[in-house]
């Protein structure tokens, strides 16, 4: 039992360690406390039986490294916001472009003639 709370905690604490240098750094603090208290029940097994692993103490540790990377990460790391303008002025532009494209379609009356449109196709046409 000892050994597979060990194991588990050093797995844990590792993963906690790789999550915490991601840009996605919050969510290392769940492999974290994983490891913490992984770690807490070997130690307490192991402290019974009388002998204390180092392995035990590196998966401390590595999940200390992984919160103060995290705490670190999560404090000084401004999430900046990009300008919109520049999007929203080539969608503008595409759009324009698009309509014009659409205008310079020579489409004769003679050819829209033949085709019958139901009221059911023109209610899925966007109109602004």
């Amino acid at each position: 039992m000892k050994k597979l709370f060990t194991i588990l905690a050093v797995i844990a604490s590792i993963f906690a360690v790789l999550l915490s240098v991601l840009p996605v750094s919050n969510l290392a603090i769940i492999p974290a406390i994983l490891a913490l208290v992984f770690g807490l029940i070997a130690f307490y097994l192991s402290k019974k039986a009388g002998e204390v692993k180092k392995i035990i103490q590196f998966s401390f540790l590595l999940t200390i490294i992984a919160l103060a990377l995290t705490t670190y990460k999560a404090i000084f790391t401004e999430t900046k916001v990009a300008d919109t303008e520049v999007l929203e002025a080539t969608e503008i532009k595409l759009e324009e472009e698009a309509i014009e494209e659409l205008e310079e379609l020579d489409i004769d009356d003679s050819e829209l003639e033949g085709l019958e449109i139901e009221e059911s196709d023109l209610e899925d046409i966007p109109i602004e």
